[in-house]
């Protein structure tokens, strides 16, 4: 059966605002057989959508969490969803190489060996979480790379606050939070051409945490990571947050223009921070995020320096 009879049957259901259609009305609306409208009816049971079929009454939408490409709504480039996959940046970045086009969205339910930032393992629950990497082909500088991450981490704020109606927190520099917990990790990788120092593509990989628990994570990890909906349900399937965090993304791009507004999230500048650059560890007083997206901090006694990269953990408050 025709994917796009499936997604015709889902724009109709989804119009509906949960009232009844009845086949043959839904039969003539899409063109097709009332034996073809069944059939899509149960192709999108089977992808996770709720739907009801009540004789003399018709079809209607519940919700549900469908997890398929027709959930993740209009998109205007190729999309991919898996589920499970060794990481979702491995695969879009072997889609790159490919030739893959700007936009590319790859969704996968679970990741075997999902990767964060300093090559740390990323934990991906299966089914709890929205884990998501988007090619892009910018014509920028590659030294233009680290405003895809400031970008992502805005087009996660965004797609969280109009879907869900929470307001998520910014930590220098990927890393997202919802009520004093980590929920979101960010990471970029870049191809560039050597000769002309231009990015032939970025791949954004996006994770975020929405229905999983503390039983979900290693124990060194449950007390600092947490869900947006921890233990379920989520108002919101994960496709269709993935689909409009990937939206939000390529609206940015390749500008991404949105300096001022990760400003306001990100809750670091001002803190005592603990500085972590993978040479060395120290104190310092966070000042603010510069021009280029950088985290200006201030040893103790020191000058003013701006970090372009490394990790910052909040420290307690102290007195100066």
């Amino acid at each position: 059966m025709p994917s796009t009879t499936r997604q015709a049957l889902l724009q109709a259901l989804s119009a509906a605002g949960g009232a009844y259609i009845s086949g043959q009305q839904l039969a003539g609306q899409l063109g097709v057989s009332r034996a073809a409208v069944h059939k899509a009816a149960a192709a999108l049971t089977a992808q996770g959508y709720a739907l009801e079929a009540v004789s003399r009454r018709g079809y209607r939408l519940l919700g549900g969490d469908p997890f398929c490409a027709e959930a993740v709504g209009p998109y205007p480039a190729p999309v991919q969803v898996y589920d499970t996959l060794e990481s979702s940046n491995r695969t879009a970045k072997l889609l790159a190489l490919d030739g893959a086009p700007h936009g590319t969205l790859v969704l996968t339910a679970h990741q075997s060996a999902g990767r964060g930032r300093l090559g740390r393992v990323f934990e991906s629950p299966s089914g709890k979480g929205v884990y998501l990497s988007v090619l892009l082909r910018p014509a920028v500088p590659a030294a233009s790379a680290q405003t895809a991450t400031i970008g992502a981490a805005v087009a996660v704020c965004r797609a969280v606050q109009e879907l869900c109606g929470l307001e998520l927190g910014i930590k220098w520099v990927n890393d997202l939070y919802y009520q004093g917990k980590k929920v979101c990790g960010i990471l970029t990788e870049a191809g560039t051409d050597l000769e002309s120092g231009r990015l032939e593509w970025l791949v954004v990989g996006i994770g975020l945490n929405l229905t999983a628990t503390a039983a979900d994570w290693p124990p060194e990890l449950a007390e600092k990571a947490g869900s947006l909906y921890p233990g379920g349900p989520a108002p919101v399937s994960r496709a269709a947050l993935a689909g409009a965090i990937a939206r939000q993304l390529l609206a940015l791009c390749p500008a991404f223009d949105c300096l001022d507004e990760y400003r306001a999230r990100c809750f670091v500048p001002g803190h005592w921070v603990t500085v972590c650059t993978g040479t060395e560890t120290y104190a310092a007083k966070a000042l603010a995020i510069d021009e280029e997206g950088r985290l200006v901090v201030q040893r103790e006694n020191g000058r003013p320096q701006a970090l372009h990269c490394g990790e910052v953990t909040t420290r307690p408050a102290r007195t100066e």
